[in-house]
């Protein structure tokens, strides 16, 4: 599957478009990774917890889409655009979003 976030690929003709496709994640952060997030915001550094949860969200994110893509007769999604959100109350949720636009390319004749 070729995932890309411009609207066509090089080399490649766009031959049928099946329409748009998202991918969503949403991770609960727990209380110690707060608490550790917290304290490097004092003292610096990056937060790794939250590093790894925001890929592990994005991973799922792209898998979903993916899979709903392919469910569709489709071998790439072009145009993607990828969305994160704090949400939930006092923002206790990660949320990615990914859209973007299923489609079936062939190699340029």
């Amino acid at each position: 599957m070729i995932i890309s976030t411009t609207p066509t690929l090089e080399g490649k003709r766009i031959e049928q478009y099946y329409g748009i496709v998202i991918g969503e994640a949403v991770m609960g952060a727990n209380l110690f990774k707060d608490m550790f997030a917290s304290i490097r915001d004092i003292v610096g550094g990056r937060s790794g917890a939250y590093e790894d949860e925001l890929t592990k969200a994005r991973k799922l994110a792209f898998a979903e889409l993916e899979q709903e893509a392919r469910n569709m007769g489709a071998n790439a999604v072009v145009g993607i655009d990828i969305d994160y959100e704090v949400i939930g109350e006092k923002g206790s949720m990660l949320m990615v979003s990914i859209s973007g636009t299923a489609v079936k390319v062939v190699d340029n004749a």
